[in-house]
């Protein structure tokens, strides 16, 4: 299905056009022998909520972003290499179905699809791309995944002392088992080499398997919250409609 694909003119124009969305906020995606499999918008959960993101799968990497104007204006592009990627089924809880996690080195997240079918395309889609792509390189697939993050929600106190959280008393995530914690428990930073160059902020119990004692390379204030931004989490008001993802055969959607 891609090889068809590689040197389509039908491909080139949509390559193109999703880079023209993102405008000079994004980075190039033409590429020799790059191939756009199919687009369409997932729920992403965020660190605050889920929210509606645009995301683009290629035949080697998934890009996504901030829906501005559906299918006219994206920003805040994220590009994450399908060689990294490993995908975990959901099960439906309450509102949240059609789920699945998107593991990498760098960051993980859960997003969700509008039904069942769609859900089972994309995971299909997903899967099929990174399969061929570790074949093609002869490597393997990645074991160290990035912890997924607790959402704010779910955790009105820390996750280790339950003391409440307050507007002094704020929420840090651990970037090794994605916990939400508060300052206190929290003091330590460690190097975790596939998500950062700098040390990041661990929760003490996962500072004392990583260093085999209590505190780690470097200790901050509580109100210190390095590392904690996620532009995912910018509040926005996006023009959108759901509508069903595309998929591409030859010249033609699937």
């Amino acid at each position: 299905m891609v090889d068809r694909l590689v040197n389509s003119e039908a491909n080139s124009r949509r390559i193109l056009a999703v880079e023209s969305c993102f405008g000079s906020s994004g980075q190039p995606l033409s590429v020799p022998g790059r191939v756009l499999v199919g687009e369409g918008i997932l729920t992403k959960m965020c660190r605050k909520k889920p929210k509606p993101r645009q995301f683009f799968l290629f035949n080697d990497i998934l890009v996504y972003g901030n829906i501005v104007i559906n299918k006219t204006k994206y920003n805040k592009q994220h590009i994450i290499p399908l060689e990294q990627v490993k995908l975990q089924s959901l099960d439906d809880d309450g509102l949240l179905k059609n789920g699945w996690i998107l593991r990498t080195a760098t960051k993980s997240f859960a997003v969700y699809a509008a039904t069942p079918t769609e859900k089972s395309e994309w995971m299909a889609h997903i899967q099929r791309c990174v399969s061929d792509l570790l074949k093609k390189s002869g490597k393997k697939a990645i074991e160290t995944h990035a912890a997924v993050w607790v959402p704010d929600s779910d955790a009105p106190t820390c996750q280790i002392c339950r003391t409440q959280f307050t507007l002094l008393n704020r929420r840090h995530h651990c970037r090794k088992c994605g916990n939400v914690v508060c300052g206190s428990c929290s003091k330590g930073r460690h190097l975790l080499p596939s998500q950062s160059k700098k040390p990041l902020r661990v929760c003490d119990p996962c500072a004392e398997i990583l260093t085999g004692k209590r505190g780690s390379v470097n200790n901050q204030c509580q109100n210190d919250s390095s590392g904690e931004d996620d532009s995912d989490d910018e509040e926005e008001n996006p023009s959108w409609n759901s509508a069903p993802p595309q998929f591409y055969h030859g010249n033609h959607k699937i």
